[in-house]
């Protein structure tokens, strides 16, 4: 079982992810990584974009290092854009998400452009036209705790937890 955890920077994917480990809710042969430390690691990188702030990640690098391995949860922004069983989509309204960003320091523009983003289903799209409407799970995250996040992306792994894609709006945002 391949899943990914994707969602907007700043929706809680990987404090859930931490969680979930802590918790000891994942089967014990399952591997847990976080893309952006794998990339940060093995340096999966073609450049550095002056705007973001960030790095470019080599998704053709990252791709060949999951290729093969099963088995496991990996989480990112970006993590939709690789081959997955299942796909949890984290959402946060988009008031909420700029609040958190705010929180980490991030730039204005940063904020601004994740907010809309959110407001768009930007990741939930991609993760749909990728992986099809049955295979995501979108989990809104605005008002829960990481624990109960957690707990429901170890319903997506375990089974018990039908797909949901389409269920969450916040154009009114826009």
């Amino acid at each position: 079982m391949r899943v990914a955890v994707t969602g907007t920077p700043g929706t809680g994917k990987t404090t859930a992810v931490e969680q979930l480990v802590e918790a000891g809710e994942l089967d014990e042969a399952m591997d847990v990584v976080h893309l952006n430390e794998l990339v940060e690691q093995e340096e999966f990188t073609a450049g550095y974009d002056e705007e973001r702030e960030s790095a470019v990640v080599d998704f053709d690098a990252v791709a060949d290092w999951l290729a093969g391995r099963e088995d496991i949860l990996f989480e990112s922004h970006l993590a939709h854009h690789f081959e997955a069983d299942r796909v949890v989509v984290c959402r946060c309204h988009p008031d909420t998400l700029e609040e958190r960003l705010e929180a980490r320091d991030k730039p204005s523009a940063s904020r601004a452009e994740n907010a809309e983003s959110e407001a768009l289903d930007v990741v939930l799209t991609e993760a749909v036209e990728a992986h099809g409407a049955d295979s995501v799970y979108e989990i809104v995250t605005t008002d829960l705790s990481p624990e109960a996040v957690a707990r429901e992306i170890a319903a997506v792994v375990d089974g018990s937890r039908d797909p949901s894609a389409g269920t969450v709006s916040y154009t009114e945002y826009l």
